[in-house]
């Protein structure tokens, strides 16, 4: 996405946040695509056979994100960090609901991916074990549990997530790493201090 793009969809977010109506007519078919990506990518994170599709993920959060009324918009960065939030929200929802008709049965299994570098490391994670550790992370690192994600659930680059986070891309490499390995110790079971 070229920087006018990027532009034109922040000055469209901004008169959307002061009540334009039509913003949000001209934003969807620009940031639809972005989105249906962003939620193939968690898609694929989870198990084969999911019930919930890509887009009816990108629809679902399309309608809570039009609710968001209170939200003043900054960027396309800003934009797609709440979208992210809400896309893990219903992931997160629609895990609980299943496991509860399981009656407890079965966890659902995403994967976290090691920034896509070669040959990724990949490990099975229960996504409502790593919605509970990202809490526990959030408990005493906020500004981590949104770098995770910002980067994981919202598929922001290392730049845009310094934007919406507001610290060096250096800061965000950094604790991003440490969240990982944090993430790491947690989800296996040897819980990191």
């Amino acid at each position: 996405m070229g920087n006018g793009d990027q532009l034109g969809i922040t000055q469209l977010l901004i008169a959307w946040s002061d009540g334009e109506g039509a913003a949000l007519e001209q934003l969807v078919p620009l940031v639809y695509d972005d989105l249906r990506r962003l939620a193939a990518g968690y898609m694929r994170r989870e198990t084969p056979g999911h019930s919930l599709q890509p887009t009816a993920l990108v629809h679902e959060a399309y309608v809570r994100l039009i609710d968001q009324n209170r939200v003043q918009w900054r960027n396309r960065a800003h934009f797609f960090g709440v979208a992210a939030s809400m896309m893990r929200r219903i992931l997160v929802d629609d895990a609980r609901k299943r496991r509860a008709e399981k009656r407890g049965g079965g966890a659902e299994r995403v994967t976290l991916v090691n920034d896509g570098v070669a040959a990724p490391e990949r490990h099975d994670i229960d996504v409502l074990a790593l919605h509970d550790s990202l809490e526990r992370l959030a408990a005493f690192d906020r500004q981590q549990e949104r770098i995770v994600e910002l980067r994981y659930f919202g598929g922001l680059t290392i730049e845009e997530t310094a934007e919406v986070v507001g610290v060096s891309a250096a800061t965000i490499v950094r604790e991003w790493t440490i969240a990982k390995a944090w993430l790491r110790a947690e989800l296996s079971g040897a819980r990191a201090d």
